[in-house]
């Protein structure tokens, strides 16, 4: 007896299937491109082909959306276009319609305090996760929140209030059936697990000896076990169990306050940071134990170090602003604790480091790859593509890197974008795009000897980072969100 005595039945049911299959091929291709803060996996880099070159407010441009003021970067869904912004106290998040740019709807979210936020900074700085169809965001005046695609509420997550100093700067991610979000502060810092479908915590791991910090985590698949959340951490990189939030191992050596996400291969990673304008090697500063400085400056006797007393130190630490920066806790009294960590803060590199993925608990010794100790951006991140590292500083100075040994192939500045940069750089289609905060986006040719292909004034400031797929580049500036696709109409299409 035959297998398949139907043959015009099994030539149906094999059609069906690969139409099924090219469906979901379709979605992921019209979806899961750029669904957090840059990229997939925090990459930056994008497989879409027939990118524009040459685009401004009059060029190349498919459409312009006014946008409220914010510093989130966009996520794109299978039909919309997700943000956050800020409008006067209000907090909103907005969706967009992925084709055209028209609103398809906002929604308020409560705004439960008014945290602390030093300029350049804003309370719509973290951008939102989407999982192609819900939209998930973090505010630090409130905590959590999901909309689904129509822009109903699907649960919230109250958090906070947050100490700390500059400001919240860390987007949530997305892992299995979770969203997770590390919550670092100058006290009480802790990574947090919630479950998509109800905001149920999961897991929340304290981390009680992390100060604040600013990064994105990104995910790491080991070849056996299960996949791990890594953060860029103050002084250290750790990477912690998805499934029930333990630390798993470790890297120590980064910079006192981490802003940028980590480029990555299989199985290392590339990670830059900046802490303090005098930490270069040779130039770290010693600072006296705690028992001399209170020997010296406690005039009260009472173990600590209070405003007044450290205003009539001269100590640079205990002088305003600085005092605020040590004093953790902000309760007006220095302590054996923020003194250490402040002598740490001083006496720390800033650097980019090459750091081997994986192993069990502290892997300094075995996991740094290489380094580079020279001036490193202090808020933009590397990228890694096509086998070259790239990494811009301010003032507009573009190096490329030997991923493998860290040496320099080539140093140089961006003619006509000589400027501070906020947003990371992204590559796709064998170029590199890269937006100073006035508003300038250079267009490199992705290559060790790189070369600038053009260079576009938006005139507006940028400080998020572009999103890039099917042939469309998405920049948002400080009023608007642009579309921009190349001229001939080559760029790929949402079937």
């Amino acid at each position: 007896m035959p297998l398949f005595p139907d043959t015009a039945a099994l030539m149906k049911r094999i059609l069906l299937l690969s139409l099924g299959i090219a469906s979901l091929v379709s979605s992921a291709r019209a979806g899961d491109g750029w669904r957090q803060f840059r990229g997939p996996n925090g990459t930056g880099l994008s497989e879409t082909k027939g990118l524009p070159v040459d685009f401004g407010p009059e060029k190349n441009v498919l459409w312009k959306t006014p946008l409220p003021g914010g510093h989130s970067s966009p996520v794109l869904g299978r039909k919309r276009i997700f943000l956050t912004a800020m409008e006067a106290s209000k907090l909103l998040v907005i969706a967009l319609d992925l084709r055209s740019g028209k609103l398809a709807w906002q929604r308020e979210v409560p705004r439960a305090r008014t945290d602390r936020f030093l300029k350049p900074n804003n309370a719509a700085s973290p951008s939102p996760v989407t999982d192609g169809e819900n939209v998930y965001a973090f505010f630090q005046d409130f905590g959590l929140i999901s909309f689904d695609n129509n822009g109903r509420e699907r649960w919230r997550v109250p958090l906070g209030p947050f100490n700390v100093l500059f400001g919240f700067g860390a987007s949530p991610i997305l892992v299995h059936d979770l969203v997770v979000l590390p919550c670092d502060q100058d006290t009480n810092s802790f990574l947090i697990a919630v479950e998509q479908k109800t905001g149920r915590v999961r897991w929340r791991t304290e981390r009680p000896d992390i100060i604040s910090g600013y990064s994105t985590p990104i995910l790491y698949q080991p070849r056996a076990g299960e996949t791990q959340v890594l953060v860029p951490e103050s002084f250290q990189l750790s990477a912690y169990s998805s499934k029930t939030g333990k630390r798993v191992w470790w890297v120590r050596g980064l910079a006192p306050e981490m802003k940028s996400i980590p480029s990555h291969d299989r199985d290392s990673l590339y990670i830059n940071g900046w802490g303090v304008p005098q930490g270069q090697p040779g130039k770290q500063v010693k600072v006296m134990p705690f028992a001399e400085a209170v020997k010296k400056y406690d005039k009260d006797d009472d173990g600590q170090i209070n405003l007044e007393e450290g205003k009539a130190s001269g100590e640079a630490a205990l002088q305003g602003f600085f005092f605020e920066f040590t004093d953790l806790d902000k309760n007006g009294r220095i302590i054996e604790r923020e003194w250490q960590t402040y002598r740490d803060l001083m006496n720390s590199e800033n650097g980019l480091l090459a750091i081997r993925m994986g192993g069990q608990g502290d892997m300094t010794q075995r996991a740094v790859r290489w380094s580079y100790r020279k001036p490193v951006p202090q808020v933009p991140s590397t990228l890694l593509y096509r086998g070259v590292l790239y990494m811009v500083n301010d003032s507009g100075i573009l190096i490329s890197f030997d991923p493998a040994t860290g040496n320099v192939w080539k140093q140089g500045r961006l003619a006509g974008a000589i400027d501070k940069y906020f947003a990371s750089p992204v590559g796709a289609d064998g170029k590199v795009y890269l937006a100073s905060q006035d508003g300038t986006v250079s267009v490199v040719k992705a290559a060790a000897e790189w070369e600038v292909l053009a260079v576009n004034p938006l005139g507006d400031e940028v400080f998020a980072t572009p999103a890039i797929a099917q042939g469309r580049i998405y920049i948002r500036t400080r009023s608007a969100l642009y579309c921009f696709a190349a001229a001939q109409g080559n760029q790929e299409r949402d079937e």
